[in-house]
């Protein structure tokens, strides 16, 4: 996001244009560099883990601190939650459903004019959210929380956490009402056959020694399951999850995120400063796709992205940033929106109008991704 989805609290924003660097009350450990010891580790999990750089670190800590007090059962009603950080959002059905800070889990049934907060089990930092049908949806976030819901996202309930981990999980994807996985920070791969009653540590079946975190999942058509994340890591599932190879990748930055197209073994990977590859071969070969916007090459870091129903894609990012294609990501139509309010989450909405959420809350865009008063 600066879906910087694995770096804890205080780190340097991409205005630096640099790699970001992990910092905080602990010892300081710099991408690229070797992986910290198993203390150090430890010290680095404890620290809230951001999304949304500097501007998370706020959302962050208060977080921690609701979930600290005596009573953080459920999270907080508040008629500001939807001006609230929002890091992921989802269709159920007719349904948008969109997850972010504090536990906060908001549904619209008018395409977003207006929300409803659900009654949600955590005031943990919800990182994404997936729905399988109009119904059955699943969110992960903060202490490895997964939590579910089977009414399209209006109550949800705890299935699974780890405190122990002190780290998040930071996305989620469903084959069917049975089968799904969970990926997250440290290299972290969890499994259900069963709907969620059961979750299993699978994280072995990936050759991930250094245990580098896992920023997101998802299926490729025809294909199998992708997964990218920290220095470019890449791995890729012909059996639907139940074995692994490593991909060479690229790129040797951090991928936010994956998203198969409507094409046959088509992906595209995103990321850092703006770097964008596709591959038309489940990840066998790639080519990287040239961002151009008003003032020359992309450098916004992109964070979230979505497959409409015309098989066109949307991207968006950091900066306002929302990407367009009309050719299987081959190209994109660049727009950075003026409030320059970094974006984590995009779905469609009626026709190609689309919804977006991030800092600030959620809101309706127009296709292009500017406000509809402005088209």
């Amino acid at each position: 996001m600066c879906h910087l989805r694995q770096y804890p609290i205080t780190i340097i924003g991409e205005k630096s244009m640099s790699e970001p660097v992990m910092a905080g009350t602990g010892p300081v450990f710099q991408m690229g560099a070797k992986r910290p010891s198993a203390f150090h580790r430890g010290v680095l999990r404890t620290a809230a883990l951001s999304l949304i750089g500097v501007l998370c670190a706020t959302a962050v800590v208060t977080s921690v601190q609701a979930a600290q007090s005596a009573d953080a059962t459920y999270s907080i009603q508040s008629n500001k939650a939807v001006h609230g950080l929002m890091l992921d959002v989802a269709q159920a059905g007719s349904r948008l459903v969109a997850v972010g800070d504090r536990g906060h889990i908001l549904y619209s049934d008018d395409q977003g004019a207006t929300w409803t907060q659900a009654k949600v089990p955590t005031r943990q930092l919800l990182t994404a959210v997936y729905f399988v049908d109009a119904n059955h949806g699943w969110a992960v976030g903060h202490d490895a929380q997964i939590l579910a819901t089977s009414d399209a996202g209006a109550t949800w309930t705890k299935q699974f956490e780890d405190l122990k981990r002190e780290s998040p999980l930071l996305d989620v994807w469903f084959r069917d009402l049975d089968n799904g996985f969970a990926v997250g920070a440290y290299g972290a791969l969890l499994e259900t056959a069963d709907g969620g009653k059961h979750w299993e540590d699978v994280s072995d079946r990936i050759d991930n020694e250094d245990q580098y975190h896992f920023n997101g999942i998802a299926a490729v058509k025809d294909a199998g399951l992708f997964i990218v994340g920290e220095q470019g890591a890449m791995f890729r599932s012909a059996d639907w999850g139940q074995t692994w190879e490593r991909v060479e990748g690229p790129y040797e930055g951090s991928l936010f995120g994956v998203i198969g197209t409507a094409h046959p073994s088509t992906l595209l990977a995103y990321g850092l400063r703006g770097n964008l590859y596709r591959s038309s071969d489940f990840g066998s070969s790639w080519e990287k796709v040239e961002l151009k916007g008003v003032r020359g090459a992309l450098e916004f870091g992109l964070s979230g992205a979505t497959l409409m129903k015309d098989g066109s894609l949307v991207l968006v990012g950091n900066g306002g940033t929302v990407l367009r294609s009309a050719d299987d990501g081959r190209s994109f139509r660049v727009f950075n929106r003026p409030d320059r309010i970094s974006l984590a989450g995009v779905a469609a909405k009626d026709g190609d109008e689309l919804i977006l959420v991030g800092q600030g809350g959620v809101r309706v865009a127009a296709a292009s991704g500017a406000e509809r008063s402005q088209q």
